[in-house]
């Protein structure tokens, strides 16, 4: 990411914007897209890292029955960090990174549209992240309430509790900072010729994205606040001791929860959009379509939220409603994946490592939709309701998803980043190994849950323990391709280790990112590109 960090600036126009600035200013008062982008990236690797440690103490602890290394309370601490560190620090911020690096180059702007807004809402993670991760450390340990912060839990848990709500509220400032610039940047900068119907596939599901976050962020946000007034000033919102109702939050969470899903896979979908027709050689098939069922996808997924509560004592016209909304937002995803698949058939294609873990998420990925279709029928979802089926189901579509799609777009884009070529047998090595050992994992956990094994569980009997080392194993493995994803992959092409990259590196790749020099000059597109008819190509 940071070879791109030395190029020269285009030529002296005569502002004090033309040159690269050195040093720490240049990354504390960072107002250029591609710096904040690489920062925004570097914050979710650590993050990744720290959630990841925090899952293998997990999965060390689950590996026999007993508990061996750490106590239940601790246990379900660590089982929320986790889920709060991974969503909020690793998933999304990865994915703005990417919004932030390539939405200004794939439309031709000069940069983002509000250059110090995005200076300011990166900056605001950095606090967010470390009130998370010290939350371990203050009196009564952090939130032992899951990721979902459930009342009552939520009301009795230690001053971490407040911590993290404060930390979420600058999480979501933050977030709804970066949607606005992404929207005012797509709508606003794109270059002249450049129609929306002829945007990057990328720019379409983060314009998308962008749209849901300023939605659900506030709806987080006041849940958040009515847990804070619940448990300091008096109010009853959750509390049923004053009259209110835990039944409550879960509406209002979940209201957030569910299109903070579509949050984290939109821009993976965007990204495997971008990646699969340039290997196969082919133009994207039906994009028209795939732009509508983005946006499908976006509708239906403000009314699919109680799907995640049929056994919170829902009335059966509730439970039918939701059952029938959540399997029809199954049909624009399988457009998606028809569209792929189309694109893929009869083209020249070639496996390098961004392709293979464009097919890879598409297999899998579509292996954790058909989890989520069982868990949509309301009779099934009574029975596996918070068992592994569940967690092996979201890990499915949020690893195998979220995350195989930003090591897609690591791989295609980091040689325009840091105009150098990743060894391509290391990339293979990474995707393999990270392909069986998530496998190995998180497949096994759909038969513990369908046995009736509950989530968040330090200790079980013994009948669940053969299927629980495997998954533990795996686990280790998948932790450990990490790493050597970090040391052998991105640490030498960040130090500029390896092949200088060519221009378009990609033979079958289209779009104006690959237009300009690799590394990506510090500053591209002062003045606007005249595109060809087709918007992928410069002309003058």
């Amino acid at each position: 990411m940071s070879a791109v960090l030395d190029h020269p600036a285009h030529p002296d126009h005569g502002d004090h914007h033309s040159h690269t600035p050195t040093g720490w200013r240049r990354w504390v008062y960072a107002t250029n897209h591609k710096d904040i982008g690489t920062m925004y990236m570097l914050f979710s690797l650590t993050m990744l890292m720290l959630g990841g440690v925090l899952a293998l103490i997990i999965r060390a602890e689950l590996f026999q029955p007993g508990l061996q290394f750490v106590n239940p309370e601790f246990f379900n601490q660590l089982t929320t960090m986790h889920g709060l560190i991974m969503v909020f620090g690793a998933i999304m911020p990865a994915f703005v990174g990417f919004g932030n690096w390539m939405i200004p180059l794939q439309i031709g702007a000069s940069d983002m549209a509000f250059a110090r807004m995005n200076n300011f809402s990166f900056w605001l993670l950095i606090p967010s992240g470390l009130l998370l991760a010290s939350s371990f450390f203050m009196p009564g340990g952090a939130p032992a309430t899951g990721w979902t912060l459930y009342a009552p839990l939520s009301l009795q848990m230690g001053p971490s509790m407040d911590s993290s709500i404060f930390a979420i509220h600058i999480l979501g400032a933050s977030s709804i900072m970066g949607s606005i610039n992404i929207i005012v940047t797509i709508l606003n900068m794109r270059a002249p010729g450049m129609t929306l119907m002829k945007m990057p596939m990328f720019c379409w599901t983060w314009l998308i994205t962008a749209y849901l976050l300023i939605a659900v962020m506030p709806v987080l946000a006041g849940a958040v606040t009515m847990t804070l007034t619940d448990r300091h000033f008096g109010t009853s919102f959750f509390n049923p001791a004053g009259g209110g109702d835990p039944v409550m939050f879960q509406h209002i969470f979940w209201f957030f929860g569910h299109p903070e899903v579509y949050i984290m896979i939109l821009p993976a979908f965007g990204i495997i959009s971008q990646i699969v027709p340039a290997f196969a050689r082919k133009k994207l098939f039906g994009y028209t379509s795939m732009v509508y069922a983005t946006s499908s996808i976006a509708v239906l997924s403000f009314i699919v939220w109680a799907h995640h509560m049929f056994t919170s004592g829902m009335p059966v016209a509730g439970q039918l409603f939701f059952m029938y909304s959540t399997m029809l937002i199954a049909v624009p995803t399988a457009v998606k994946i028809f569209n792929w698949v189309a694109t893929m058939w009869r083209g020249s294609m070639t496996f390098e490592t961004p392709m293979l873990f464009a097919v890879g998420f598409i297999f899998v990925f579509t292996l954790g939709g058909f989890t989520g279709l069982i868990l949509a029928m309301a009779p099934i979802d009574i029975q596996i309701h918070d068992t592994y089926y569940v967690v092996a189901h979201f890990h499915y579509v949020l690893v195998a998803g979220s995350l195989y799609a930003l090591f897609a777009g690591y791989y295609y884009w980091s040689p325009k980043w840091t105009g150098v070529m990743y060894k391509e047998s290391r990339g293979k090595i990474h995707f393999w190994w990270s392909l069986i050992s998530f496998n190995v994992t998180f497949f096994p956990m759909h038969f513990l849950g369908l046995a009736g094994m509950p989530r968040r569980y330090a200790d079980y009997p013994m009948q669940f323990a053969d299927f629980n080392a495997i998954s533990s194993v795996g686990a280790f493995f998948f932790g450990f391709a990490q790493v050597y994803f970090i040391f052998f992959v991105v640490l030498p092409t960040m130090r500029g280790q390896g092949d200088k990259a060519p221009q378009r590196p990609w033979e079958g790749a289209e779009g104006l990112e690959w237009e300009i020099p690799s590394p990506a000059p510090f500053h591209t597109f002062e003045t606007p590109p005249k595109l060809d008819r087709t918007a992928t190509k410069i002309i003058g």
